[in-house]
């Protein structure tokens, strides 16, 4: 593994930051979900704070990124890290990059005093459950995500 740096995202990095949501959405098979611009990430992100960046650069070159916020358990009483996107190119994945990054995520939640570290993973992402679980992370099975977006969210403010 060649030497790696995280760095946390800059205003500048907006461009970047899409480029990587959207390259994640590929490989996903949901690109054609993505209506983030870069002026939405730029406010979300940067003025008002709401998640955070980081990047894994190698040879000077950002080949992964992660994006994490904060939520809160009521019954910790604590905030906790949701990790909402980790992404490595593809050509830089087998070396242990993914791994150092889902570290740090983990790392800064430690840091902070986080009761939890969580995320979701696709039912078919069979590499990235593997590995979670080596990782540690146990499936929150007994939970199902539920989700309102759009014009229900709309309709479900305005009835």
């Amino acid at each position: 593994m060649d030497k790696s740096v995280i760095r946390y995202a800059r205003e500048e990095d907006i461009s970047l930051i899409l480029k990587f949501i959207k390259e994640l959405a590929k490989y996903e098979k949901m690109l054609d979900e993505v209506i983030a611009t870069e002026d939405l990430l730029r406010q979300e992100l940067f003025v008002d704070n709401r998640a955070e960046v980081i990047f894994l650069m190698v040879d000077e070159k950002e080949v992964g990124f992660a994006l994490f916020f904060h939520n809160f358990s009521t019954f910790m009483g604590r905030s906790g890290m949701y990790l909402e996107d980790l992404y490595v190119l593809p050509e830089y994945r087998g070396f242990g990059y993914g791994k150092e990054l889902f570290r740090q995520v983990g790392k800064i939640a430690a840091e902070r005093g986080c009761g939890r570290f969580e995320w979701s993973c696709l039912n078919w992402n069979q590499p990235s459950i593997d590995f979670y679980r080596s990782q540690g992370a146990q499936s929150m099975d007994e939970w199902t995500v539920y989700r309102i977006t759009g014009d229900t969210l709309k309709n479900m403010i305005e009835e």
